[in-house]
């Protein structure tokens, strides 16, 4: 990175989401300035905070919110099964042209929120890290793929530095059985990205954002190789879970066939 973080202007596209309005506060206390990028208006309230309503599925807008930054944290995108048209549109075109006006800027990181669920098929009994070929369990994790091959061609091809950041299952607390697998809290959360922000050296990387779960499914090693250091544990929550069904496939009830056949085009 040519200047500490302190010295930079980042943008977080996606400012408005669940995981933006959590992870802002901590990237605003690190950064010289912050660009919130949304569909939607969005208040500045921290120190450094300026504001861009943007569509990134408009290449002007999205050129107009990028320019002049150091950084990207790319979370702004659908988060969850939807059809794929819409899908396309939103995670696949519009991350494209997130991380073209990033070439085009000169960015020198570039942070991409992808999904657990890129791996969503493999058997729970399995230890998995980036490094196994991709299994998605639905259209949406398939638009994750997309967007980690974006990254890593840019990062091969233009010299982008790159981190795709496998974000787990956000939620204050964890509250269904999967989740002591799968549970990332919020502090653990801006922790991970915040180490995507400063980790030196690194052309393309990809780690799973989790929190340090006793039953956690995936190679860490990754993240630790990157500074991110999770301190929270789904387990502490254990007794408060009803046992539920066993979780067969990682992705859950994401990787059962209904999860997509709603949103698929049905026959005339």
């Amino acid at each position: 990175m040519p200047r500490v973080l302190a010295e930079q202007t980042w943008v977080l596209t996606g400012a408005a989401g669940r995981i933006g309005t959590s992870v802002r506060p901590s990237i605003a206390e690190q950064v010289g300035r912050l660009r919130l990028v949304d569909r939607v208006a969005v208040t500045p309230e921290h120190q450094g905070e300026e504001a861009l309503v943007a569509d990134l599925r408009d290449r002007a807008t999205t050129n107009e919110a990028i320019a002049g930054a150091d950084g990207v944290v790319h979370l702004g995108g659908i988060s969850d099964e939807a059809p794929f048209d819409d899908l396309c549109a939103v995670n696949i075109l519009g991350t494209f042209n997130v991380v073209e006006a990033a070439r085009v800027a000169g960015v020198s990181r570039f942070v991409y929120a992808s999904s657990n669920r890129v791996t969503g098929f493999y058997p729970a009994s399995t230890v998995v890290g980036p490094d196994v070929p991709t299994r998605p369990d639905s259209l949406y994790a398939v638009s994750k793929v997309a967007g980690e091959g974006l990254g890593s061609m840019y990062a091969d091809k233009f010299g982008l530095s790159f981190v795709s950041v496998r974000i787990a299952s956000f939620e204050d607390v964890p509250h269904e059985r999967r989740h002591l697998s799968t549970w990332l809290s919020p502090r653990d959360c801006a922790s991970a990205l915040l180490a995507a922000m400063r980790a030196p050296g690194v052309t393309y990387a990809a780690f799973y954002a989790v929190s340090a779960n006793t039953r956690v499914w995936w190679d860490l090693t990754p993240g630790y190789r990157l500074g991110f250091r999770p301190v929270d544990n789904a387990e502490d929550y254990a007794a408060a879970i009803e046992a539920g069904p066993p979780v067969d496939a990682q992705g859950g009830s994401n990787a059962l066939p209904e999860h997509t056949l709603r949103h698929l085009p049905q026959p005339r």
